[in-house]
């Protein structure tokens, strides 16, 4: 089926294209904007570090809140105040004021952003039939990803024609855009009123999520990763490539893992697969590959072509989790969930940044790089060892909840 002919998702999807087009291409535009204002290394890290804390902090709040009031709402109205705040940047970039201001605000989009990744992924099985949710995530995924390879490019055309300020000017008019879009959603179903408080709701969420043993080992495994992506394939990968091929070999490799990833999710609309959970995880350890490759001093093509193939693994196994978590998941707990989902996955984000250069000088970067490939695919693997996982998409998952949950469901 096409998801884009119903209704509500085909509204959802235009507003999420025109947030994540906005998007992708002014968070690099801000970064440069703000390097040109302040000529200090040090003022972007307070930039992005004020925009990042916040995030990972209240992701679990964002979820418990979209559950309670509905997603469409809350998107309603995290996007009007992402708008107000990226056009208060906006101002602060044309009107040079100091860097404090634009570290204020990006505290507060932080804030605003913690409550939108929740309710993006739970509003998503409330706008399209079970049968459509493959192909629907498909669908935000090529958006997603089309966002990744060209946000970057247009983002610095940006800076260096009109400037950073008329970037984040669109971004912001993007935002209140998406904000009215949002508006004209009509959902399938109410949140159901509860005279629960919301930190209970909370650990009713954290019941489910601890009692699904399919949700949680997939959580841990995606955190390894993110530890290790974050860590090894980024800032480990950019001082290998710097001390090898250089910049622009290493650009041509994120551009072709980019590109793996946007050609997967168009390709996923049509794919379809019993087990996709047993086959997206053995798909994604093909990154373990370009690990291998950049530990082991391969040829800059090989290592380009492992992450082209890479990309498919990564979009394949993203697009079945995400389907998996919407029709498993009760809608009236799936924000919650994919909250836990979220703020495991962030928070390995930071720490991977912080330790792995400590690591390469203690054990050598080459070693570490090779290691760090090694762990990833074991990672991948791991959860295959329980049978939950291995059995979704073939039948209901009948796993005994925790007692507080069962009320809930």
């Amino acid at each position: 089926m096409n998801p884009l002919r119903e209704k509500p998702f085909r509204r959802f999807f235009i507003g999420q294209s025109i947030s994540v087009t906005g998007g992708a291409a002014t968070q690099i535009a801000l970064f440069f904007a703000v390097l040109q204002i302040t000529g200090s290394p040090r003022d972007l890290s307070y930039v992005i570090s004020a925009q990042m804390i916040p995030t990972i902090a209240l992701v679990l709040l964002g979820g418990g809140i979209g559950d309670r009031i509905g997603q469409a709402l809350l998107l309603r109205v995290t996007h009007f105040g992402l708008g107000v705040t990226q056009g208060a940047m906006a101002f602060c970039l044309f009107t040079k004021q100091p860097v404090a201001y634009l570290i204020g605000l990006a505290f507060v989009t932080g804030v605003l952003s913690a409550f939108v990744g929740p309710s993006l992924s739970g509003i998503v099985p409330r706008t399209v039939r079970p049968a459509g949710l493959r192909q629907a995530n498909s669908l935000l995924a090529t958006v997603n990803n089309a966002a990744k390879v060209l946000g970057p490019t247009v983002g610095g055309v940006l800076v260096s024609t009109i400037g950073g300020g008329w970037a984040v000017t669109a971004d912001s008019a993007s935002f209140f855009a998406a904000a009215v879009v949002f508006c004209f959603i009509p959902v399938s179903a109410r949140p159901v009123m509860t005279d629960r408080k919301l930190f209970a709701e909370l650990r009713v969420g954290w019941s489910y999520f601890r009692s699904s043993s399919w949700i949680w080992s997939m959580t841990a495994a995606a955190a390894v990763s993110g530890f290790l992506q974050m860590g090894a394939g980024m800032v480990l990968g950019l001082v290998l490539a710097k001390q090898t091929f250089g910049a622009e070999g290493w650009g041509v490799i994120i551009s072709c893992r980019a590109i793996g990833q946007l050609i997967m999710s168009v390709l996923m609309i049509r794919v379809r697969v019993r087990r996709p959970l047993l086959v997206g995880q053995l798909a994604i350890t093909l990154q373990a590959v370009p690990y291998l490759l950049l530990g082991l001093n391969g040829a800059v093509a090989a290592i380009a072509a492992a992450s082209f193939v890479a990309g498919f693994g990564i979009t394949f196994a993203a697009v079945s989790w995400d389907t998996a978590l919407h029709t498993y998941v009760p809608n009236e707990m799936m924000s919650r969930v994919v909250s836990y989902d979220q703020f495991g996955r962030s928070l390995a984000v930071p720490a991977g940044q912080l330790t792995i250069i400590p690591l390469a000088d203690a054990f050598g970067a080459r070693h570490v790089m090779v290691t760090a490939g090694v762990l990833f695919a074991a990672a991948m693997v791991a959860p295959l060892m329980l049978s939950s996982v291995r059995r979704v998409g073939i039948q209901d998952l009948d796993e005994a909840l925790d007692p507080a949950v069962v009320p809930a469901v």
